[in-house]
């Protein structure tokens, strides 16, 4: 996994704190996240804009701006139901600085339009850095002549796996979440097998698994 902890321009500061009754005027969560929010969150910041205006890049589409939010946990394991419950309130890009005792990590969740409603937002999986030190060295932004590709180059450094030739991100995220089907079918299939006790639906399961490993190694080629 590339470093993934950019330093942004002061140009595209914001530093302004968002209250969590915003977020929950937008994204209507029910009682759960919301207890998940006074248990697990100390503070929201609203850190950076990437924009035509900051930064002197197009915007596309798909990604007009990039918003960086600097979350201060209350805890190492930030539950991913209040990264999802933030991404549903703001219709945009969100790259997440997730801060716990003096350790941060980058969290995102590629984000984009609907292809079947451009004016709804699609969140895809959560991918996310290891843990390092608050002040470790932060690298240049990615270079590209637009926001989409900044943005594209900011996500694939979240993702481990590296993106075939000419793969877009977009296929790479749907490749990685038929990875993660594909392996939950298969650790089913096995605890099944482990449970059967008739010789001939051991074979036939067998034979699903042999199948399915098949398709993963392909997927993950």
């Amino acid at each position: 996994m590339s470093h993934a902890l950019f330093q942004y321009p002061k140009n595209a500061e914001v530093g302004q704190v968002i209250p969590k009754s915003k977020i929950y005027d937008k994204a209507s969560p029910g009682h759960a996240v919301r207890d998940k929010f006074v248990s697990q969150v100390d503070k929201i910041i609203w850190q950076y804009k990437l924009s035509p205006e900051t930064i002197n890049l197009s915007s596309r589409p798909n990604v007009p701006e990039i918003e960086i939010f600097s979350i201060y946990s209350k805890t190492n394991d930030l539950s991913e139901d209040v990264l999802r419950c933030i991404d549903q309130a703001i219709p945009l890009p969100i790259y997440f600085q997730v801060i716990f005792e003096s350790r941060i990590k980058c969290v995102a969740a590629y984000k984009r339009p609907s292809d079947a409603d451009v004016s709804k937002w699609v969140t895809d999986d959560y991918f996310e850095t290891p843990w390092q030190l608050e002040n470790s060295e932060r690298i240049a932004l990615p270079f590209s002549l637009n926001l989409e590709g900044i943005y594209e180059q900011m996500m694939f450094r979240l993702i481990a796996q590296s993106p075939r030739p000419r793969e877009s991100l977009k296929e790479l995220v749907a490749r990685l979440k038929k990875i993660n089907i594909t392996k939950n079918e298969y650790s089913k299939i096995e605890t099944h097998l482990l449970k059967e006790k008739q010789f001939n639906r051991k074979v036939e399961l067998n034979a699903k698994l042999k199948i399915i490993k098949k398709e993963l190694e392909i997927l993950s080629s």
